[in-house]
């Protein structure tokens, strides 16, 4: 199994000492957050997209060339790209510059996005936001691997021979589709033969489960061999401790906090309390050993091999992050990458003990054999 640290970067109060700091103060946070996933050795680190309070996350292009600039190996990721609010040829021009100043370390994710701010900011509606990520995805696509590309399209002017610099350092590049309820997003993904990313955060894990059993049955009918299938997943939070009544007791404020903000956003969570939470939902409270069974339990559901943490303290001290980011890379991964088998990310080369006969083929592609799920 893989593992990436992802954050919308929210900017709320902290949940233990009701006080916020600056926006400056919070964009350091999530570089130094970066700079300990490569420490620990985490696969991936991933900036959502929102454009709306209580998110800073509006521009992922920038903050991950800052990140690129103070790492050197881990994988950049968008989690997720709105292609649907973008003009992708901007888009592309500032993704593959991304792609260039990271020595070829960059993968999408791409979505449509969601919320009432983003369709009054961009003009964007329930009516064409499908159109608008079809097309907006076809077109990048285009863009990445052609020197020239000529189009025509619905939602912006048309191109004719047109060039895009600077060319990307990978001339192929991964695109992850970001889905949580929608399978229209599940659908481009086996068209083009994409790798799927299941939210898995917000609801128990049946319509996700169903997502992704829609997604492999989609990919047989493009005429897709089922064993080159890759699904990602997330999780709702990640607090571990030796003893799991510790871990408990630990992340309750963090999960309280986290409740008492849904409610005055005006949403209503699915799970009210933590005992629910940690039952029937993606959360990783607990001992080591708790958490590697709940993983197993999800990936017989989803059957994905790579899986996100959320990258931030989220409510705990930094030296608490530290720890308990410390014990996931010492107790827990090494016991996942194990158990389930996963294929290596472009550049990177599989331990003997994950690998399962893949081999890079260039820098944004994965060749088969690949594992079924």
């Amino acid at each position: 199994m893989r593992f990436l640290a992802i954050t919308l970067i929210v900017h709320t109060p902290d949940p233990s000492t009701g006080a916020r700091g600056s926006t400056a103060a919070r964009f350091r946070e999530v570089v130094d957050n970066a700079i300990l996933a490569e420490e620990l050795g985490f696969d991936g680190f991933g900036i959502g997209e929102r454009h709306k309070r209580p998110f800073i996350s509006s521009s992922p292009p920038v903050v991950l060339s800052h990140i690129a600039a103070r790492t050197t190996k881990i994988r950049l990721f968008t989690a997720v790209t709105t292609l649907s609010l973008l003009d992708p040829v901007r888009a592309y021009e500032d993704y593959a510059t991304l792609d260039q100043l990271s020595g070829g370390r960059l993968e999408l994710m791409v979505g449509k996005g969601n919320g009432a701010a983003q369709a009054q900011l961009f003009h964007v509606t329930t009516a064409d936001r499908w159109d608008r990520n079809h097309e907006s995805y076809e077109l990048f696509r285009r863009l990445w691997r052609e020197d020239k590309v000529t189009w025509s399209g619905r939602f912006r002017p048309s191109l004719e021979d047109a060039e895009t610099w600077p060319r990307p350092l990978q001339p192929e590049i991964r695109i992850w589709h970001g889905s949580a309820t929608s399978r229209e997003s599940v659908d481009l993904a086996a068209r083009y033969g994409d790798p799927l990313f299941s939210a898995n955060v917000t609801n128990p894990v049946e319509p996700y489960a169903e997502l992704v059993q829609h997604y492999r049955e989609r990919w047989v009918a493009y005429g897709r061999d089922p064993a080159d299938v890759l699904v990602g997943a997330g999780t709702a939070g990640y607090y571990g401790a030796r003893r799991s009544q510790d871990a408990v007791d630990r992340y309750r404020p963090i999960f309280d906090a986290r409740v008492a903000l849904f409610r005055k956003m005006g949403m209503e969570p699915v799970f009210p309390t933590l005992e629910d939470a940690i039952e029937r939902s993606s959360i990783l409270v607990g001992s080591p050993q708790q958490i590697i069974e709940k993983v197993h339990w999800y990936h017989e559901r989803l059957g994905h091999e790579v899986m996100h943490l959320h990258a931030d303290a989220d409510g705990l001290t930094a030296k608490e992050h530290r720890e308990t980011m410390e014990l996931f890379q010492s107790d827990i991964a090494p016991v996942l990458r194990a158990e389930i088998p996963s294929r290596p990310f472009p550049g990177q080369v599989a331990p003997a003990d994950t690998q399962v006969g893949a081999q890079a083929d260039g820098p944004g592609s994965i060749t088969a054999p690949r594992p079924s799920a």
